[in-house]
């Protein structure tokens, strides 16, 4: 049985250093590995055991990183082992096929927005509308399919992002607030969409994902198996499926148990844990 393993990254399987929750004393801190840097800035990490572990993953398996990032952001990212075929950007929007995104699945992301959504700007424009500057820090717009704030999380209204998630709804719009960014993605968006394209370009019969965050339940729910970390919108939610197994591990000890998972996954397809 062929088995592709697509993983959201961020949170998920690297962490900046205000995510890797380092419980331990400093003195049994894990060996860490830089696998990202912003700004001639070291900005993204994984446990140096997990680094090994992906390494050996993605060399016997088919291994789709698989991100809400646009191409730029996913581009500062090294990950050990070989460079994935496939990999998933800008939440579905884009399909790398060795590094180049493909224009076929553009065109049909493309149809599918138009047909389905109201128009990125409708929903730009009512976000700048609607944010108070007393914590709006930020509004972008990614790969012209999707926008996001970044916002002063503590002077965020509670009641906010859930107005917002109603009126973003009825025009075809889901909303997600991970962190400090509120996120507005067309609903056919999804990363799961890009990633049964992958298994139906590769003939693969089973699909093993990971994610942290809403943005991430398509594709958790549209697996065959899947894993959460203990941390992230979905175990704060109280999310579940029962195919998912729900970690206890948090922050950068959860993406190294992810990614034990996945190999445990990959050999013995009959196995859920």
């Amino acid at each position: 049985m062929s088995a592709i393993v697509a993983s959201d990254l961020d949170r998920t399987l690297i962490y900046s250093a205000a995510a890797l929750g380092l419980a331990m004393p400093d003195a049994e801190a894990p060996r860490l590995l830089c696998v990202e840097t912003y700004e001639h800035k070291p900005l993204s990490y994984m446990t140096e055991t997990a680094a090994g572990l992906l390494a050996e993953l993605a060399g016997s398996t088919t291994f789709v990183p698989t991100t809400t990032r646009t191409r730029e952001q996913y581009g500062r990212i090294h990950l050990p082992g070989p460079a994935p075929e496939f990999a998933i950007c800008a939440n579905g929007g884009h399909l790398l096929v060795r590094g180049e995104s493909d224009p076929d699945w553009q065109r049909t992301v493309a149809e599918r927005l138009a047909s389905h959504c109201a128009p990125l700007d409708e929903i730009r424009t009512h976000l700048v509308r609607t944010a108070d500057p007393a914590w709006l820090l930020k509004e972008r717009v990614a790969e012209d399919l999707f926008a996001y704030l970044v916002v002063e999380r503590p002077l965020l209204p509670e009641t906010w992002v859930k107005d917002l998630a109603g009126w973003a709804e009825e025009r075809g719009w889901t909303v997600s607030l991970q962190g400090r960014k509120i996120y507005a993605v067309p609903q056919p968006l999804t990363k799961s969409a890009a990633v049964a394209e992958v298994a139906r370009r590769t003939g693969a019969s089973e699909i093993l994902a990971a994610g942290d965050s809403l943005l991430d339940a398509d594709l958790l729910l549209a697996a065959d198996r899947g894993w959460r970390p203990g941390h992230g919108e979905l175990a704060d939610s109280g999310w579940q499926a029962p195919h998912v197994t729900a970690l206890d591990e948090r922050g950068v000890a959860a993406g190294e148990e992810i990614v034990r998972a996945f190999i445990r996954g990959a050999a013995s397809p009959d196995r859920a844990g």
